[in-house]
């Protein structure tokens, strides 16, 4: 018997609440177009994208159309690109690759493509040197083409080497992308504890493990969440997370529903749903304003990790019970410029570096979204990302940097990057230098914590 209370319910969400299917993302295995001609490579690679998601968007329409809930984003990941070695000899090589990913991404109709990807937290096969060094002209001659490096992991420690030389890429990708903001920098995220079945870019690739084709889902709903806090009043916080838990499983069951009918209607296996918060800029859709709705003046307040904390763990344990497959990073995200309270909090002066650093040891990614200085040295960048994969070596988790070193602003400047990625305004960082620590290079050993065998 259909339930109105639960139809109306549903209908407010999606109408006033900002509730939708932020991204169906298909991974896509390439390990069948392996060849050591570059050409054939890329027109395996082409051929194989557009066949096995050659319906992906007209199926997300069609799901749209039959249940009013809107998808925001048709989405596809593929094998890392540095796992095909036989076609890639040098760095021309791997940037016709990404052009290639590109042309099938405009093919399809989605709006990025994920797989750019190295796996070096142990060390660098020389494919994978070869791939993260033409990362910068790959990001700035494709537009819809992300790239992910994982340069640590809790069972390997942390590759310096490869920390120090992300410092190097990220300030050269935006080098080349500054007419358009560095924006470069956006569609490029360097991971510790990377996940092999995330359907959020820019860090989606398709996982070693995972079939040869697949469905993974994004749901989002921050205004959800803040709109059930804010209906239940003034409770203690046990109440409050208790809210929490119970919508983050309503907001599950959803993307739950279209990872099931997309996966049927695309005759591929469902993954996983993955039930992040994913804020966007638009008012009443923010991560930030839930941490206010729950009591902070301002997000970035003292109280703001303890408040995340209990709005991460809230999520997950509402969310894992909503969906048969619980993947990719799950939980709360902090971009600042894709959220509207957190721009505002930044914008402010209440939001800082190390207290958003402080907040990625109790939430879903890391580093997310921020604009620095543009004169912002290599290595304070390779230090920022040092102290971000040590707090998710030492913690067991994911966390990622996704930092963007605006050319031409300073501190106070604001760089729009459009669409969902948003606005960001440019932050303080502690210039002083990490150079001497960062370029001893080797491996800070694996956490003791690793040793669980």
């Amino acid at each position: 018997m259909l339930n109105v209370k639960a139809i109306k319910e549903t209908v407010n969400m999606i109408r006033e609440e900002n509730l939708d299917i932020r991204t169906v993302t298909m991974g896509i295995s390439l390990y069948d177009c392996q060849s050591d001609d570059t050409g054939r490579l890329c027109d395996k690679i082409y051929d194989k994208i557009t066949t096995s998601a050659g319906r992906l968007t007209s199926v997300t329409r069609e799901l749209e159309k039959r249940y009013g809930i809107p998808i925001i984003n048709s989405r596809v990941s593929v094998t890392p690109i540095s796992f095909m070695a036989g076609g890639i000899h040098d760095t021309d090589d791997c940037v016709r690759i990404a052009k290639t990913l590109d042309r099938a991404a405009d093919e399809l109709g989605i709006n990025f493509i994920g797989g750019y990807t190295a796996l070096v937290q142990k060390g660098a096969t020389d494919a994978a040197k070869v791939l993260v060094e033409s990362i910068p002209e790959a990001l700035a001659s494709t537009g819809k083409v992300c790239s992910s490096v994982n340069v640590a992991s809790t069972k390997a420690g942390i590759n310096m080497d490869a920390v120090r030389a992300m410092g190097k890429i990220v300030k050269k990708t935006a080098y080349l992308t500054r007419e358009q903001g560095s924006i470069g920098c956006a569609k490029l995220v360097v991971f510790a504890n990377v996940p092999e079945d995330n359907p959020f870019m820019a860090g989606a690739f398709h996982g070693v493990g995972e079939p040869e084709r697949v469905i993974n889902v994004g749901v989002s709903g921050p205004g959800v969440v803040a709109a059930a806090i804010k209906r239940a009043g003034d409770c203690d916080l046990t109440a409050v997370a208790e809210v929490i838990k119970k919508t983050a499983f309503k907001i599950t069951r959803v993307g739950q529903l279209i990872a099931t009918e997309a996966a049927q209607l695309l005759d591929v296996p469902f993954g996983i749903v993955d039930l992040s918060l994913a804020p966007t800029p638009a008012v009443g859709d923010s991560v930030a304003r839930i941490l206010e709705e729950i009591g902070l003046e301002r997000c970035g307040a003292y109280g703001t990790t303890a408040a995340l904390a209990m709005l991460n763990d809230a999520v997950k344990k509402g969310g894992v019970m909503a969906s048969s497959h619980v993947g990719g990073l799950s939980g709360a995200f902090i971009p600042v410029s894709e959220d509207e309270g957190m721009i505002a909090a930044a914008s402010c002066g209440a939001l800082t570096l190390e207290k958003l650093e402080a907040m990625t040891a109790v939430c879903s990614v890391g580093l997310d979204m921020i604009a620095i200085p543009g004169d912002t040295e290599a290595d304070v960048i390779s230090g920022i990302i040092a102290d971000e994969m040590a707090i998710g070596v030492v913690n067991s988790k994911t966390t990622a940097v996704r930092v963007i070193p605006a050319y031409g602003c300073g501190v106070g400047d604001e760089v729009s990057f459009g669409g969902l990625l948003g606005t960001a305004p440019v932050m303080a960082v502690n210039n002083y230098s990490p150079a001497k620590f960062v370029s001893r290079g080797g491996r800070i050993p694996a956490p003791i914590q690793s040793l669980k065998n």
